[in-house]
């Protein structure tokens, strides 16, 4: 089954966000699959219309541990400090980082982000592991589940920023 969706000519209604949203969860989740250049563009349509949530400025120490991706030039920076990443170390982050609060397996991760699921899945561990040491010993990014796999930590201060 497909089901397609014009974003651009509709009017952005709640209903029609949590559409997308279990869409995306349906993918995620290994029972579909999007287009990632489509699905993106209908994210930013959505994601502009909502009203942006106010917050307080940031002390010192959380901008330190914030970490910053900028997606159109795939660069990751935290404090301030460019963070080398690998292809995949970024692809990861980005990921979990577009799907907070929700776990997943190793096999999804696989699938999600790696695009197969023919590897080993502890190929998942090691670049988590990774990521984290390159991420430092501040404030955790990515938590443990354990028994089931990995997700964004809730203390994690991470911003994705979509313009070119």
């Amino acid at each position: 089954m497909t089901i397609t969706l014009d974003l651009a000519a509709a009017a952005s209604t709640p209903a029609l966000a949590r559409l997308v949203d279990v869409l995306d969860e349906l993918a995620a989740a290994g029972e579909g699959v999007l287009r990632p250049a489509e699905h993106d563009a209908a994210r930013a349509v959505i994601e502009l219309r909502r009203p942006a949530p106010s917050q307080p400025a940031p002390t010192d120490a959380e901008e330190r541990d914030t970490v910053r991706i900028l997606a159109g030039t795939r660069v990751v920076s935290q404090g301030g400090e460019r963070i080398p990443l690998t292809r995949i170390e970024y692809d990861l982050l980005l990921f979990l980082a577009e799907h907070p609060r929700r776990v997943f397996t190793r096999l999804q991760l696989l699938t999600n982000v790696w695009g197969y699921e023919h590897a080993v899945a502890r190929t998942v561990d090691v670049h988590v592991r990774r990521l984290r040491a390159k991420l430092g010993t501040g404030t955790p990014v990515v938590t443990t589940v354990y028994g089931v796999g990995y997700r964004l930590a809730d203390e994690a201060r991470i911003l994705v920023d979509r313009e070119p």
